[in-house]
């Protein structure tokens, strides 16, 4: 009887004897496993989990005018970030860093209240604005530089350069956005090892891969001609009551742009409030119809095709009546008029008659080679091709006589620009750029080769200078008279269109102004466009005089020399 008990007792120990030796077993081959044959893998598994990498953001590359004068730059950051599992007391963090960062309490909480060891607080502040915050030495407070961008220039380019997002610096208008991958540069890498805390082991990995800075834009825009182009715009609004109004200075023979102004403009430094249409860069994304500056390329196509010549004489009628549609002329005029006459005195109906016996393809065809109802391929992003329908799709009725004195045909005020840019560069159209040569971190320059055709022949654009050299001596241009230099250009006043109401308004237009000087050798266009001016509503009342003024500083500027 006393022998039952023991041999259970005895099977017992021997159960758990057995269990001790499986476990000791499976812990032996475990701590084998990962002492010995997965040792690697397991060392590599736990530095991963310590090691914490951090972007390194690039210097973005410098923009310039092209005299070197600096439009945007990036300058020092400090941006202040939280480590979470270093701060015992969230709130009284969040209470004391608050005042000082311009961000609400409760936010910051909450922020503070995760698991993440890593969580901005505030970024790109300037050093100066983060001193305090230094000073407060507060727990899990920690800063890092991070450049941001700066405009020094204010709202003076501010359509041209563009600007970057908040934080990353990532552009988002203009030239920012459009030479984006050549400015941002490439980003480097911080790694560090850290303790289960978020505190820098002193003996742990810390590699450094260094950022690599970004291209440097040298811009075709001169600061001088920007600046006269912008007050003599601004004062012109001021004048007119125009809504807004749009510039542009360029050099025929290159394509560079001088000057690019719209007005409202706006603070890239502080873009708070500004509504979205204030951003966009009018010159190149909006559209109009042109008018009266339009006849210059049913004239031009006209010589070129050689239907008329300067001197060819028209029976001008006192109106043209085609369907319901009533074409008159504005200005007084005799009867008879030659080709060059009828571009003095900007008549309408002697322009359809021309127009007329040039043909709708013909039109079509020289309108489509001057620029029209094609994108120009200038260096900026969304640009506007414009509206040129193809012949097949034009009315038989009045397509071909509206739009040889500007209707049917919308265009920007780049693009005519470009039109009036051939003619002054002797009938060759070079593409407009704004960056003249890109500079990368080795200082290796690429400039820019723009593109160049052959629109009209030589002759035909001396002739066409001609007939606008008339129109500002004795016709509708008179208030573009340039002080010592022989200048021409032509006027347009086009009755707004209102797409929301799909017609054309009875009280407002758009009055615009292009020409060149010095006629024989012109050097510089400008070409000014008013928006629904309430005053001086016309071309040669309104946009006249503004060229005058932006054409004799540019002049100027670039060293022309009066003529004798």
């Amino acid at each position: 009887m006393e022998q039952r008990p023991r041999r259970a007792l005895n099977a017992r120990l021997v159960s758990v004897g057995v269990l001790l030796v499986l476990a000791w077993t499976l812990i032996g081959y475990r701590l084998t496993v990962v002492q010995g044959a997965q040792a690697d893998e397991f060392a590599a598994r736990g530095r991963e989990q310590r090691l914490q990498s951090e972007t390194l953001a690039a210097d973005r590359g410098t923009i310039f005018d092209r005299d070197g004068r600096e439009l945007a730059v990036t300058v020092e950051g400090v941006t202040v970030y939280a480590n979470p599992l270093e701060i015992d007391d969230p709130g009284t963090v969040a209470s004391l860093l608050a005042p000082l960062v311009s961000r609400n309490p409760t936010d910051l909480t909450q922020d503070f209240a995760g698991e993440a060891a890593f969580v901005y607080v505030v970024r790109q502040l300037d050093p100066e604005t983060a001193e305090p915050i230094r000073k407060a030495n507060l727990p899990g407070i920690h800063f890092l530089s991070e450049p941001r961008r700066v405009y020094p220039t204010g709202d003076l380019v501010s359509h041209v350069v563009g600007f970057v997002s908040d934080g990353d610096n990532a552009g988002l208008e203009g030239l920012e956005l459009f030479y984006d991958s050549d400015l941002a540069g490439t980003p480097g890498a911080l790694l560090v090892e850290r303790d289960p805390q978020g505190r820098v082991i002193p003996q742990g990995d810390y590699m450094v891969e260094p950022a690599e800075q970004g291209s440097d834009l040298v811009l075709t825009i001169k600061s001088e001609i920007q600046y006269a182009a912008t007050q003599a715009l601004a004062a012109a609004l001021e004048r007119t009551g125009a809504a807004s109004g749009t510039v542009v200075v360029v050099d025929p023979e290159t394509g560079e742009i001088l000057a690019m102004v719209n007005l409202p403009s706006f603070d890239p430094n502080d873009r708070e409030g500004v509504p979205s249409e204030t951003l966009r860069n009018r010159a190149v994304t909006d559209v109009f119809e042109p008018g009266s500056t339009q006849k210059l390329v049913t004239i031009s196509g006209a010589l070129e095709a050689d239907v008329v010549g300067p001197w060819t004489s028209f029976e001008i009628p006192d109106r043209i009546e085609i369907l319901d549609t009533v074409f008159k002329d504005v200005t007084v005029h005799p009867d008879q008029l030659t080709v060059t006459e009828i571009v003095t005195y900007s008549s309408n109906l002697g322009t359809i008659l021309v127009g007329d016996h040039l043909g709708t393809q013909p039109l079509y065809t020289f309108m489509h080679a001057f620029g029209q109802g094609r994108a120009s391929g200038i260096d900026f992003p969304g640009e506007a091709e414009g509206v040129l329908r193809p012949p097949e799709d034009w009315c038989l009725a009045t397509c071909l006589a509206g739009t040889s004195i500007g209707y049917h045909v919308s265009v920007t005020p780049l693009q005519m620009a470009m039109v009036y840019a051939t003619v002054a560069n002797d009938g060759m159209w070079a593409q407009p750029h704004l960056v003249r040569e890109v500079v990368d971190g080795n200082g290796d320059r690429q400039p820019t080769l723009p593109v160049t055709r052959r629109v009209v022949s030589a002759q035909t654009a001396a002739e066409m200078r001609v007939m606008l050299e008339a129109v500002v001596d004795i016709g509708t241009g008179s208030e573009a008279v340039v002080p010592g230099y022989r200048v021409g250009g032509k006027t347009g006043t086009t009755e707004k269109y209102l797409t929301e109401l799909q017609a054309y308004s009875e009280e407002e237009v758009v009055a615009s102004f292009i020409g060149m000087a010095p006629i024989d050798d012109p050097k510089i266009v400008v070409a000014v466009v008013l928006d629904s001016p309430q005053e001086f509503a016309s071309g040669g009342r309104g946009a006249a005089p503004v060229f005058s003024e932006i054409m004799l500083a540019a002049l100027h500027q670039i060293g022309v020399a009066p003529d004798g």
